[in-house]
């Protein structure tokens, strides 16, 4: 990733971010859920081919078709937070009116040296990728096991329409 990196002021290196520290926002869900993992961020595009009855090649001519997006996957902790499962709840139910899509932001940052209570003030480098349109398609519920101590990860797969990366 070209001009992405966090500086090591001291000796004047750079260093790529990691991959480990991210934050996911979703528009209209207020509250917070602790992602473990965010994966299948991806974007294709169809390639038409054709050819002209008359061009004096036999090669075809390629040319760009639809834009295709693969589902992304959220891998969670179990939360209480209900705001976060009201919207998974809505959109997986049963009996539902309209499915409520949202813009999901993913954001991958670079924390230096700060504290988690002072996010916004550690964060020294981003990426950001915008999942517009998103809506719940796939819940997992945590595999339940009294014999293991394992935290209990649920997973929410996303279809979305578009992929914006704004930096």
């Amino acid at each position: 990733m070209a001009g992405v990196a966090t500086y090591d002021n001291s000796k004047g290196l750079a260093y790529p971010l990691t991959k480990m520290n991210f934050l996911v926002t979703v528009d209209t869900v207020s509250g917070t859920a602790a992602f473990s993992e965010v994966t299948g961020i991806e974007a294709s595009v169809d390639v038409i081919e054709f050819r002209q009855g008359n061009a004096n090649s036999l090669a075809p001519v390629k040319i760009p078709g639809l834009v295709k997006h693969g589902n992304v996957t959220l891998k969670m902790g179990y939360t209480l937070d209900s705001a976060f499962k009201t919207w998974i709840q809505e959109c997986v139910s049963e009996v539902r009116g309209a499915i409520p899509r949202n813009n999901v932001q993913i954001e991958m940052i670079d924390i230096t040296g700060g504290s988690p209570q002072n996010l916004q003030e550690t964060i020294t480098g981003n990426r950001v990728w915008i999942l517009t349109n998103a809506w719940v398609t796939k819940y997992n519920a945590p595999d339940l096991d009294a014999k293991t101590s394992d935290v209990a990860i649920e997973s929410v797969e996303l279809a979305y329409e578009e992929l914006v990366i704004p930096n």
